[in-house]
């Protein structure tokens, strides 16, 4: 019995000792080592710092601006950036909280909130209209009330595999982060505060590249910063809670008459191994997915001049890969002329 009761204070010792080393590892790489660097700049849009990237000189075509998906941020629209600047002004930031931005101390805000946060980030540098709006995932919705908002400044929409307002009734997914991701992402932000998410990516556990199609550097940077603080982790929460209404909101722009509107949609909704583990839950995949396709057809038709393009692509890879890019950055270009001609008749 003594030997046992030896063992068991050594082990609480040793543990105790492990953790008191990994808080004090955590705290000294939380001091010492480096931050990420912002690759845009910081500009204060009441009282807080926003990221912004503006690239590309103001042609003759219109200024796209790039709306960005719900766990995402300026680095995943690279290929989209760089195949638009060389012809026109490309614009995109991340929203209050996300990434670089900083978090408002806004405590109720509305779903109408990062619309006009934007129109007044768009003012402050600089920027004038007529603007094509390009929402990848969720950017889709912020796109549309944007839209309301400002009419007579937006001249096309672009939805890449966007987000609908009717998406948590229709698909067996009802919500943005499913609650045990939820309970994941809080005790990641716990780590990366402590600094131990850090140790372990940069000392255990190098992060492996995704090969999702963007350059190693661009991932490797979304890495670090979700390493070196918590924040990016209560900000996926936190926009999991204004989801709803930013749905809500934007399904009340049901009719964008006239106005050019280009939808892409991935075709590879769901990889194999998830297919399998919908079936065992009761869920049919190919339902999901024909739901999907309806739903992006229903964008199109909010517009008589609508136009829809399928690509052979995941919800991700369909921005991140550049051949994907490329496609998408072709029509935005054609898009764009199109809206100039017609402006000049």
């Amino acid at each position: 019995m003594k030997l046992v009761l030896k063992i068991l204070k050594f082990t609480g010792k040793l543990i105790t000792g492990i953790l008191i080393l990994l808080l004090f590892s955590g705290l000294c790489y939380r001091l010492f080592s480096l931050k990420p660097v912002p690759p845009g700049k910081l500009v204060k849009i009441d009282g807080t710092n926003i990221h912004v990237r503006a690239e590309g000189e103001k042609k003759s075509l219109p200024t796209i601006i790039i709306e960005a998906g719900a766990q995402s941020n300026t680095d995943m629209l690279h290929w989209l950036a760089e195949g638009l600047k060389n012809n026109t002004r490309v614009i995109r930031y991340d929203r209050d909280g996300k990434w670089f931005s900083e978090l408002s101390n806004n405590d109720n805000i509305s779903p109408e909130f990062y619309a006009h946060q934007l129109h007044k980030l768009l003012e402050k540098i600089g920027e004038k209209p007529p603007y094509i709006l390009v929402g990848h995932s969720m950017g889709g919705p912020y796109t549309r009330i944007f839209r309301d908002l400002y009419p007579n400044e937006v001249e096309g929409i672009v939805f890449i595999d966007s987000s609908h307002p009717e998406q948590w009734k229709r698909l067996a997914q009802k919500e943005l982060v499913p609650k045990g991701q939820a309970k994941l992402l809080k005790i990641g932000s716990v780590f990366a505060d402590l600094g131990i998410l850090g140790i372990y990516d940069n000392t255990i556990g190098k992060p492996v590249y995704q090969g999702d199609g963007l350059p190693k550097e661009l991932y490797g940077r979304s890495r670090s910063l979700m390493s070196n603080s918590g924040e990016v982790y209560r900000m996926f929460l936190r926009e999991n809670e204004v989801t709803n209404g930013v749905l809500q909101r934007a399904g009340k722009t049901k009719d964008l008459g006239s106005l050019p509107v280009l939808v892409f949609t991935a075709a590879e909704q769901y990889k194999e191994s998830q297919k399998e583990k919908d079936r065992k839950e009761g869920i049919d995949p190919e339902k999901q997915i024909q739901l999907w396709l309806d739903m992006q057809k229903e964008l199109k038709e909010l517009s008589s001049n609508g136009k829809q393009i399928v690509l052979n692509a995941s919800h991700g890879t369909i921005i991140t890969k550049k051949e994907n890019a490329d496609i998408i950055n072709k029509e935005i270009l054609l898009l764009s002329e199109n809206i100039v001609k017609k402006n000049y008749k």
